[in-house]
């Protein structure tokens, strides 16, 4: 496990719309079978599989990918531990994100009761 105070910093993920599993081992500093590994244990995890089985990962599974490795190499988690961590941030996103259409149809429908009312 690697020292937290000794943080590499990545390089900069490029402007791209797809990346090879090789690119995503060096822009994320893990190895590729580490890579085939945490597409099983983590179900946010899923890179578009194209002609022969080829992983072709986007931009968001590339920062999934360093949030994981942070979790489990920098913050000390188990694979488990980042799960819940993961799930938990998610059903958070989800809450939010429900509560923010909720507002915005209150809104909508206070704007067409206003109109009705005239």
């Amino acid at each position: 496990m690697l020292d937290p105070g000794i943080e590499k910093e990545l390089p900069p993920i490029p402007a791209k719309r797809y990346f090879t599993i090789g690119e995503v081992s060096d822009l994320c500093e893990v190895k590729p079978h580490v890579l085939r590994y945490w597409e099983q244990e983590f179900d946010q995890l899923k890179p578009v599989k194209r002609r022969g089985n080829r992983r072709y990962y986007q931009r968001h599974d590339v920062i999934m990918i360093r949030q994981i490795r942070s979790l489990l190499y920098e913050q000390g988690f188990t694979i488990g531990g980042a799960r819940q961590r993961l799930e938990g941030d998610r059903a958070k996103t989800d809450v939010n994100r429900s509560q923010q259409i909720i507002r915005q149809v209150r809104s909508e429908l206070e704007d067409i009761l206003h109109v009705l009312k005239r």
